[in-house]
């Protein structure tokens, strides 16, 4: 019984994922007229923040009620370039159930529905005075198992 948990968990989480789109912009171009790679965490940072917001979760009020989440491990494979004025898509997936961290991964894709770059980050849960970690707050891992049930 308890594989078949693990099993209908998972196939559940393949779909928590969120799609956020951004066109990009000229600032955000290097002299070889691509996206600047140094760009892409941002672009991370954008669906995860998005990824939350769906869920009904603010960043903004996570930090006052007293947690944050620091980024500990950062991954990203660069496939093909984006370009100036293209319409990309971030998509962001929670990778497992959050403990005291939280792992995505990530899709970057093009308008012709190419993945240009995937990623990975951990971030973990931690107070906002102490710095220590400390649990997923109770109310997004409701947020998530009520979005795994629909």
């Amino acid at each position: 019984m308890l594989i078949l948990v693990n099993y209908i968990l998972f196939n559940s989480m393949e779909n928590l994922y969120f799609d956020y789109v951004l066109r990009t912009r000229y600032g955000e171009t290097d002299q070889m007229g691509v996206i600047y790679y140094g760009n892409y965490p941002q672009y991370l940072e954008l669906g995860r923040v998005e990824w939350l917001r769906s869920l009904g979760i603010s960043y903004k009020e996570m930090e006052k009620e007293g947690v944050m989440l620091p980024v500990v491990s950062l991954h990203i494979d660069y496939k093909k370039p984006a370009f100036y004025d293209e319409l990309i898509t971030i998509r962001t997936q929670l990778k497992e159930l959050p403990s005291s961290k939280i792992t995505f991964d990530y899709q970057i894709i093009n308008e012709k529905g190419e993945v240009i770059s995937t990623a990975n980050t951990t971030l973990v849960f931690v107070d906002v005075n102490t710095w220590r970690p400390v649990r997923c707050p109770q109310r997004i891992l409701a947020a998530i198992q009520q979005k795994m049930k629909s």
